[in-house]
């Protein structure tokens, strides 16, 4: 952001909250793990989506959302078994199944044992790890007012060579949270519904969806970390899906469309990385 001569950058700055809940998912769609810390990379939390379930049959990458094909990906939750660290090989990935079994990625029967769980034949492969992918996934559009296809099944395209649906960097805050909440009393609107990495708990003045209003802005945490607010978050039938003890509802996802076009939080890249916490402040610059 531009400053005159006599303005200090630092009295543009607005304090947006503070860094309540991290999550990174080591594997694509899986259930993940909640953080109290993370590293922060070019390719967002360190880890995060580093892994992916690929239908051998077509090349594309499986996910929550086509259910229909896949049943519940979030059925399965995967977390690593040694923290991450920067420069060196990541750790091994641990999956617990629906049925409670837990399998290793460094298992030599781990494919065998993912491809029964399926019900068709998979791979998993690892991010950058050199094997011969489409990097298409498929989305389930359900029969709702508001979507961009209705009862049909569609292909997107992830950002070459990673797992993302678009960025590498999801946030969204309590603000949001709150009005989805107060617009459809009966849903049960959690953050955990829409995986996002960063949880950014507001101001109790703070009312609606406020992010919306960070597109084109940076958002800085802690001392070191700046992300470009990039674009928002378009929503799918993902939210909808039972998540633990959340049920089935497709509600959730009707009232995103009403009421902010689909959208709840926001898309972020990363203008420079480090170290992010749980409490950390967060910054519109």
């Amino acid at each position: 952001m531009a400053t005159d001569a006599t303005t200090p950058s630092s009295a543009l700055d607005t304090k947006a909250g503070s860094v309540v809940a991290l999550w990174r998912y080591p594997v694509k769609s899986m259930m993940g793990e909640e953080l109290n810390s993370s590293e922060i990379t070019d390719r967002g939390l360190l880890g995060d989506r580093q892994f992916a379930v690929v239908d051998r049959a077509t090349g594309k990458v499986g996910g929550a959302k086509n259910p229909r094909k896949w049943g519940n990906f979030f059925d399965y939750r995967a977390s690593y078994v040694e923290p991450p660290k920067s420069g060196e090989k990541i750790s091994s990935v641990r999956i617990t199944l629906p049925d409670g079994g837990v399998l290793t990625n460094d298992r030599d029967d781990l494919e065998q044992a993912l491809s029964r769980a399926f019900g068709r034949d998979v791979e998993f492969v690892e991010a950058g790890g050199g094997q011969r992918i489409s990097g298409l996934a498929e989305e389930y559009w359900p029969d709702m007012e508001g979507l961009d296809h209705r009862d049909t099944v569609t292909d997107f395209e992830m950002p070459t060579g990673t797992f993302f649906d678009t960025a590498v960097v999801h946030l969204v805050t309590t603000s949001t949270i709150d009005r989805l909440r107060a617009l459809y009393p009966p849903g049960r609107f959690e953050a955990r519904r829409f995986r996002p990495n960063i949880v950014v708990s507001t101001g109790s003045a703070d009312a609606g969806f406020v992010e919306n209003d960070w597109i084109g802005r940076t958002v800085e945490i802690g001392d070191t970390v700046r992300l470009a607010i990039t674009e928002l978050c378009p929503r799918c039938v993902m939210i909808t899906l039972p998540q633990g003890d959340l049920p089935k509802d497709s509600g959730i996802l009707r009232t995103a469309a009403q009421h902010n076009g689909v959208n709840v939080g926001v898309y972020a890249s990363v203008i420079s990385g480090g170290i992010i916490r749980r409490g950390d402040p967060v910054v519109l610059a």
